[in-house]
């Protein structure tokens, strides 16, 4: 019998930039202790291949009641993790919420990045520049944006 390779075999993970994986552990702390830390919340997810939880921090973007989270980086370990169990816990100012996932296609990010957080981002003071230089995303180009970026809506489950 033969196996087929999946596309988590096919492809290795995207990397964030050396500076994310340097401020990350400060950002998990801060968030783990209850600090606000603007939109950031921190994802548990269990590993797609050990079982074991993994939490990262990650930028929960709420408007009009909906909410989503989205990786500047691409499919990163995270993403492979929430697309296979379907569901998470995030924690926000030390309140645990269990939350199931829907991943968004193509035109769907295209409308998040247009009509959610562009728009957002222009309202919050230096938005659009902090999102450009941290996350390496111009929110000018929603097509451009939505080619590599993953984003999941979440609903409470």
């Amino acid at each position: 019998m033969q196996v087929l390779p999946t596309p988590d075999r096919n492809r290795s993970a995207a990397r964030a930039p050396k500076s994310v994986s340097i401020f990350s552990p400060i950002l998990k702390f801060l968030l783990a202790a209850g600090v606000p830390v603007g939109p950031n919340g921190l994802i548990t997810i269990r590993g797609r291949k050990s079982g074991m939880p993994r939490t990262t921090p990650v930028a929960i973007i709420e408007v009009s009641g909906r909410r989503w989270v989205w990786a500047p980086w691409g499919e990163v370990n995270w993403v492979r993790n929430l697309r296979a169990a379907g569901h998470a816990t995030i924690t926000v100012r030390r309140r645990s919420e269990e939350i199931g996932a829907t991943e968004l296609d193509e035109p769907q990010r295209v409308a998040f990045f247009r009509d959610y957080l562009g728009p957002l981002a222009r309202r919050t003071p230096f938005g659009v520049q902090f999102i450009r230089i941290a996350d390496g995303v111009d929110l000018n180009d929603p097509i451009g944006v939505a080619k590599d970026r993953r984003v999941f809506e979440v609903h409470s489950v």
